[in-house]
Formats: structure tokens, C-alpha cells, sequence
């Protein structure tokens, strides 16, 4: 019997299993992340942390769930390693996976994006269909736990590093927020570093941008549950930048490459500046190229996936949108764009993160 076209007649028998490996240790994380997302909605990992060696009875009860399918959520879990089994039917939440998995104000949480799991592959029909159209999906394809998913994910760096570590290592602009300025968030989300800038400078007015219906109602409810006079928040496609100088400081927060016309909204940010204000950018760790993004980053298959589900296809949701995606915005890139918009000065920040590099850009 001959093999089928394109078959070949010997296999690396090695490389066949190795391949095999690969594809089902992919579905495994898969699985796995669909049992951290559990643990997190449903309360688990929460219950877990700091109590100690568990059993499922135990956890169960703690947390109002049926006995059987909790056994069977821990087991898994301790099979993936993350949770430590430590005999006789008991599972432990180690201190430090709880940093990662239950305490949302610890900066390395971890749990924000596996909120909007479901939302992220339930598109995965109209994904397949924008591989022949060209066009992707807009965030607010995710529906408000995309949203959710996001502020969970970006709220925990924002909480413990906006002000007190990044804001400081931009000269000058501590000093213009606390006489009393006005500062731009553009693609603010759901608010929250809006609202960690607004309650440490009183004196300032903030203003939030963003496109997502959905992240602007959580950030006008987050404003208001904090009691924030000193914010203003805008749907940029019927309230633009302005476009006379206004602003002592832009923030532009990991949200460049997910945009369809970023050199656009540069333009925009740069006429929108006082000529002494600095632009604050945020953006995915990445590299010119492809071999350097995957020799250096040990993450990159993850962020080329999340470019496919969500930030790439944000950046092609119109026609003739720029398409950067997840790993699109390199340093050489961002200033490039930076000096065609009239920005005259260009730096990286000295501001450690896992993900994230900062730079400012000055006229």
C-alpha cells in the first residue's frame, strides 16, 4: 500500500513522538487553564491560601462545593504542579503560588487573564473566519468579561507600581501633577491607573480615552465608587483628543500594538502634549525580529497566540489596520513612530517587569 501524498515513506520515529509530546502537552495546558480559571471564579485558590494542607472535604466545605468535583479539580491541579500534594488525600497552595493565584494586590497575580478564558475561545469561530476575511475582532467582541479580564490582569502593577515606582523615574512630571495639571490616559481600560494617578494628585484633572464601550462603563463605575471628582473619561470616536496642547502627561499603557491606526493616534498624542509634557508608554517586551523574539523571550508562543485571539486581531478589526500584534512594537519601532509624530526625544525607562518595557518621549 503506498502512503498518502505528501507522506513520507519513513519516519523519524523520534521526531514523531516528540511531535506527539509537544501537541498533547499543549492540550494539556490547555486543560489546566481552563481548571485555574475554575479555581479562581469559584473560589478555590482563595480558600487555599495561607490554610495549610488541604483535603477536598475540607476545601469543600470551606467553599460550599460539592465534595467529588473538587477532589477531582485538586488532583488535577497537583498532577500540573500546582498544587503541592503532601499525602494522604491532601493538597497545599505554596505562599508563593498564592501570590500568583489568590492575592489580586500582589504584583505578580496571575489570575486576570484567565478570567475572559471562555470569552477568548468562544471566538474562536469568528477567529477562524477573519483568516479569510482579513478582519479581526474588536475588543469589545469579548463581551465585559474581556473587559474584566484585562483590568484584573494590568490592576495589580498598577496598584503597587504606578505611582510610587514608574511615575518617578519620568522627570519632572510628580512635581506638574502636584501643582496642578491635566494628564491622558489613552486606552485606559476600566480605570485603573486613572484612578491610582487621580487619588495621589488631588490637584490634577485626568482624563481616560478608550473605545471599548464595555471598559468605559467599569471605569465610570470605579470612578464613581471611589468618589473621584478629578476624572473625566471620553469615547474618543465622539470626544478626539484635543488638538491644541493640553496635557502634562499621556500614558499610553500596553495598548499601542492592539491598535489599527497607532502611528494616528501618536500624531494625536503628540499635538495634544505641552512642550515641556512627557508621554509615558507601556508596551509587550519585543524584538525586530522573529528568531530574536523566540531565542529571547521564553514566552513568545504564548504572546503569538494571544496576538491571534485578541491583540493582533484588534489591530486588523478595520480595513487597512496596522496589524503590529502581541510581540509588533519593538523599541526601534516606537521610536520611529514617536520622531515621524515630532517627538524630539526618545529614552527607555529604567522600570522593571516580566512583560512590559517603558519608555518616555518628549517634544
Amino acid at each position: 500500500m503506498s502512503s498518502p501524498p505528501g507522506r513520507p515513506t519513513e519516519l523519524d520515529r523520534d521526531k514523531l513522538n516528540q511531535t506527539t509530546f509537544l501537541v498533547f502537552g499543549a492540550l494539556s495546558g490547555a486543560v489546566t487553564s481552563a481548571m485555574i480559571h475554575l479555581g479562581d471564579r469559584l473560589g478555590l485558590f482563595r480558600a487555599l491560601a495561607g490554610a495549610g494542607p488541604q483535603t477536598s472535604h475540607q476545601l469543600a466545605k470551606a467553599t460550599d462545593l460539592h465534595e467529588r468535583w473538587v477532589r477531582e479539580w485538586m488532583q488535577q491541579l497537583g498532577a500540573a504542579r500546582i498544587l503541592d500534594y503532601v499525602g494522604d488525600g491532601a493538597f497545599e497552595l505554596a505562599a508563593e503560588a498564592a501570590c500568583v493565584l489568590a492575592d489580586e494586590e500582589h504584583p505578580g497575580f496571575g489570575c486576570g487573564p484567565f478570567a475572559a478564558l471562555p470569552s477568548n475561545i468562544g471566538v474562536l469561530d469568528r477567529i477562524a473566519e477573519s483568516f479569510r476575511t482579513g478582519l479581526g475582532l474588536p475588543y469589545d467582541a469579548f463581551g465585559r468579561e474581556g473587559a474584566v479580564g484585562i483590568e484584573r490582569g494590568f490592576a495589580p502593577w498598577f496598584r503597587s507600581q504606578l505611582v510610587p515606582r514608574a511615575l518617578p523615574k519620568v522627570p519632572g512630571v510628580c512635581e506638574a501633577l502636584e501643582r496642578g495639571g491635566e494628564a491622558a490616559d489613552v486606552g485606559c481600560g476600566s480605570g485603573v491607573a486613572l484612578i491610582e494617578m487621580a487619588k495621589a494628585f488631588p490637584a490634577s484633572r485626568f482624563h481616560g480615552y478608550d473605545i471599548s464601550c464595555h471598559a468605559l462603563e467599569r471605569a465610570r463605575s470605579k470612578v464613581a465608587e471611589a468618589g473621584l471628582t478629578n476624572v473625566e473619561l471620553h469615547d474618543p470616536s465622539r470626544e478626539p483628543l484635543p488638538t491644541t496642547p493640553r496635557f502634562d502627561l499621556v500614558t499610553t499603557f500596553d495598548c499601542l500594538h492592539d491598535m489599527t491606526d497607532p502611528a494616528a493616534v501618536i500624531r494625536q498624542i503628540r499635538a495634544s502634549l505641552h512642550p515641556d509634557g512627557h508621554w509615558l508608554i507601556c508596551d509587550i517586551k519585543a524584538h525586530p525580529t522573529y528568531e530574536e523574539n523566540t531565542q529571547r523571550n521564553p514566552m513568545a508562543a504564548l504572546m503569538y497566540g494571544f496576538s491571534v485571539l485578541s491583540c493582533m486581531s484588534s489591530a486588523l478589526s478595520e480595513p487597512g489596520g496596522a496589524g503590529l500584534g502581541t510581540l509588533g512594537l519593538h523599541a526601534d519601532l516606537a521610536r520611529e513612530l514617536a520622531e515621524e509624530a515630532g517627538f524630539g526625544r526618545f529614552e527607555r525607562l529604567d522600570i522593571e517587569h516580566p512583560i512590559n518595557a517603558f519608555y518616555v518621549a518628549r517634544p
